[in-house]
């Protein structure tokens, strides 16, 4: 089969690979549609590749063509998305159903061939049909729309107040749509890009805050009566927008950290009050895994899209085919080039 195989730092090549071979409790799946992840592009652009030769891709979609003798979940031509997460089910993290705790974890796409190819495999279990409403290119978006479910069950959320959400590229557009599919008051959407700030405001956020213009911060305390806000989403993973949730939530407030930063932050003393002085829960999220495993997380995304309250038409910057994957890379070394979520079609 063909393939998009990395080598090293910067060297993605197009080459033909043997086909996975499934055992009993595995199934072969033909790749209709995979991203690339924001952790894709140290992997590529930087040493964060665990190994080489390596084939990336974790976000998927695509054709049952294979089972192994075991599986009777699935069928030969049912269209599934895939849960890259491949916990060992024996330790006492995924006893307990925190899959993303495991110690002993494997990874489609970082640990093992993932679906930058025309093929992939995976076990059975880790195999979750799409309704039939649901496109490929939609099932591609399944990964991340859990990861942000995840986010939100960690903290608890509660519908019926509002919500703030700091960073709004991909995992934040949609936990804004996820958090108003929860019952979500008044959602306020933060960044510093008003064409994400004005998709943000197409998918449902009641307010826009852009947080390079000068005075921003005097719109929340005005918009919320100097209070905060009592729960604080934070998806970018970046200093300034890590400090600034803890700065804008209420006193008693939630501050949930989905972002996973890529260098050091650094709190003053003064900062890191907030949390002591509003007395502030504060939680991170890893993943998107709950029992019965994949979790609650991919059956609801999965709802979501069937039902239209989650969209994902503006969050894509560009469908492309397996040979343009290198050039795509080029783009992504230029800040501000690349808008959105970069899609292979099979």
């Amino acid at each position: 089969m063909k393939a998009a195989v990395l080598h090293g730092q910067d060297d993605i090549r197009i080459e033909e690979v043997d086909m996975p071979r499934i055992g009993h409790d595995e199934v072969l799946v033909r790749v209709k549609a995979t991203g690339v992840c924001g952790s894709d592009i140290p992997r590529v652009l930087g040493t964060g590749a665990h190994f080489y030769p390596i084939i990336l891709g974790h976000e998927f979609s695509g054709e049952v063509v294979e089972i192994g003798d075991n599986v009777t979940n699935v069928q030969v031509g049912d269209k599934v998305a895939g849960a890259p997460l491949v916990p060992c089910h024996k330790c006492i993290d995924c006893l307990r159903g925190h899959y993303s705790q495991c110690k002993h974890y494997s990874f489609i796409g970082s640990r093992t061939s993932g679906s930058w190819a025309e093929y992939v495999k995976m076990p059975a279990i880790n195999a979750v049909k799409l309704p039939n409403e649901v496109g490929f290119v939609e099932g591609a978006f399944m990964e991340p729309i859990t990861v942000a479910l995840h986010g939100l069950f960690v903290m608890d959320f509660k519908g019926g107040s509002d919500v703030a959400i700091v960073g709004m590229g991909t995992i934040g557009l949609l936990t804004l749509q996820c958090a108003k599919a929860l019952g979500a008051k008044n959602i306020y959407a933060f960044d510093i890009d008003d064409e994400k700030l004005k998709i943000a405001k197409e998918y449902g956020a009641y307010c826009c805050i852009n947080t390079g213009e000068e005075g921003f911060k005097d719109m929340i305390w005005e918009a919320t009566g100097g209070r905060g806000f009592e729960q604080v989403i934070e998806t970018a993973g970046v200093e300034f927008t890590e400090k600034l949730s803890l700065e804008i939530a209420s006193n008693k407030g939630k501050v949930m950290f989905i972002g996973t930063p890529s260098k050091p932050i650094t709190l003053e003393p003064r900062e890191f009050e907030y949390i002591n002085r509003k007395e502030l829960t504060v939680g991170g999220s890893w993943m998107s895994y709950s029992a019965p495993f994949p979790g609650k997380e991919w059956e609801l995304a999965a709802y979501y899209l069937k039902t239209g309250q989650i969209k994902v038409d503006k969050l894509i910057d560009r469908k492309i085919g397996m040979e343009a994957i290198a050039s795509a890379f080029d783009d992504l070394k230029i800040l501000g080039k690349v808008k959105g979520k970069i899609l292979m079609e099979g």
